[in-house]
């Protein structure tokens, strides 16, 4: 999989909600009511990852924060797959 010019990056990013592209990434914070809640996103972030054999960074804080971030490290930045697994966490 090739890497996304940042022209491709940024028309991509207009279909996601809160995304923004960052140090050859892209990012996104999200915010729940709760720890459990918490929780519970970064298992379905962990098991749809496992399914697309792509994995992100993913850091819990403030108990109720999980930021993800996405890059396609063998490509040395974001391809299809981040953008993909982006759509798919926005589904949850």
């Amino acid at each position: 999989m090739s890497k996304m010019s940042e022209e491709e990056i940024n028309s991509a990013l207009t279909r996601l909600t809160g995304w923004k592209y960052e140090n050859n990434s892209i990012v996104k914070e999200f915010e729940f009511n709760d720890f459990t809640r918490s929780i519970g996103f970064v298992v379905k972030v962990g098991i749809e990852s496992e399914k697309a054999d792509h994995h992100p960074d993913i850091f819990i804080h403030s108990w109720n924060k999980v930021k993800i971030i996405l890059s396609t490290h063998s490509a040395g930045g974001v391809t299809e797959k981040d953008i993909s697994l982006a759509e798919t966490f926005d589904s949850f």
